[in-house]
């Protein structure tokens, strides 16, 4: 169980909409007690003395609107007990789980076995829009969604438009958000790094910017004939795709995967595990684009977008292993450190864009502190730590970036935590 806590002075957001205040707050045994006045007179009766807050935050619990688990109860990479361990560890309370798997989540029998797993943690389900993700049939729409699937998603790659168009013009999702990416394979063709002088200076294959402007702008002209689906778009990563996005008139949301907001292909080394991702890491015009591009509204949501592996993965040269970095610990320290410190947020905008937005992305509740819950998390934005390789439980997954370097900014505790 948590440990109790008093802080006669501490940072406190409450919920979507409040503001950040200084407050009294109690917490027995991970459960939020008492506020204010009220807080110090329970602290006093059952004894518990105050602790410095400093500059720590007591926040709603954070969202991840989707991530992969391949393999959710054998998997050695990643598996539903490590991948819930990690994310209370690390301050989330909502995570939204892609299809892809080796049973692809396209039939209520995989569906079901996932949703009976009892957890602190609410885990959504993105239904398979096709069967294994082929894009070529349809999967069961509507029994997907009435067995427990909160939306229907495919790959991280967009289906052929006609087939998507043919989903649509069925309409079993109804008000179910349809998660698509806007990312084209055959136009991709192999690039590792979008197209820039830094990706031929490292010598990656370059991947060119139409690999997503092309599909975007399909999917938003799909759009546009069947404007009551609630699309999603899946990892807007370009400058050029969130132009095309904020001049549309489509009502879609859309994600931008975190770790494009804290790099880019002119800062890492040619060694490091961050260049092999999902969409290609782009330039650094790209990442300020971004970044603009949440601060007006024109992206909804930061997602985690984890893909872990194994280490007979990870070991593999870049151009070879699968894509994609897993590391939520490392998540709400470097978009602070990116997105507070250095670009002037406020921290109510941040949580925005992590938490309560993503909430929305998935159709869901937003999180919030209330009395008698254990959903809250506190975030120390001055604790100094390590990326260690041999940190447990957090490094199953061995495809984790920038190991070795000093973060700032930790997650202390979560009142999830068991």
């Amino acid at each position: 169980m948590t440990t109790s806590y008093f802080f006669e002075d501490i940072q406190v957001l409450e919920k979507a909409g409040s503001s950040i205040k200084r407050e009294m707050v109690l917490i027995k045994d991970g459960v939020i007690k008492a506020l204010g006045s009220k807080a110090l007179q329970s602290a006093e009766l059952l004894g518990i003395k105050p602790q410095k807050a400093k500059n720590m935050l007591l926040a709603p619990c954070l969202v991840d609107p989707h991530s992969f688990l391949e393999s959710p109860f054998n998997g050695r990479e990643e598996n539903i007990y490590s991948l819930i361990e990690k994310a209370t560890l690390s301050g989330y309370g909502q995570l939204g789980i892609l299809p892809r798997g080796d049973l692809w989540r396209d039939q209520i029998e995989s569906i079901i076995a996932l949703k009976t797993f009892k957890s602190e943690v609410s885990i959504h389900l993105w239904g398979g829009f096709s069967l294994e993700g082929k894009g070529v049939m349809l999967s069961k729409h509507a029994e997907l969604l009435n067995n427990g699937a909160i939306g229907l998603s495919d790959d991280d790659f967009m289906p052929p438009i006609e087939f998507l168009k043919q989903g649509f013009s069925l309409g079993e999702m109804k008000n179910s958000p349809v998660l698509i990416a806007p990312r084209d394979k055959s136009l991709q063709a192999g690039g590792m790094s979008r197209q820039s002088v830094d990706t031929l200076r490292a010598g990656w294959p370059p991947d060119p910017v139409e690999s997503e402007i092309i599909p975007l702008i399909q999917l938003l002209e799909l759009h546009k004939q069947y404007p009551k689906i609630a699309l999603r778009l899946m990892n807007i990563s370009t400058a050029e795709g969130v132009s095309i996005l904020k001049n549309s008139s489509s009502n879609s949301m859309a994600t931008i995967f975190w770790w494009h907001l804290v790099n880019d292909n002119s800062s890492l080394s040619p060694f490091d595990i961050g260049w092999s991702v999902t969409p290609s890491l782009g330039s650094p015009r790209d990442r300020a684009s971004l970044i603009k591009g949440l601060e007006d509204n024109t992206l909804t949501a930061i997602s985690v977008h984890s893909t872990p592996t194994d280490d007979s993965e990870t070991k593999l040269p870049a151009n070879k292993r699968k894509k994609g970095i897993s590391c939520y610990n490392l998540v709400l320290p470097l978009l602070w450190d990116q997105l507070v410190r250095k670009s002037g947020w406020e921290v109510e905008k941040l949580w925005e864009k992590i938490s309560f937005g993503p909430s929305k992305f998935l159709n869901q509740a937003e999180e919030k502190l209330t009395l008698n819950s254990n959903r809250w998390l506190l975030f120390d934005p001055d604790r100094e730590w390590y990326q260690s390789n041999e940190e447990k439980p957090l490094t199953s997954a061995t495809n984790q970036p920038i190991k070795g370097k000093k973060i700032i900014g930790k997650v202390i505790d979560c009142g999830l935590i068991n």
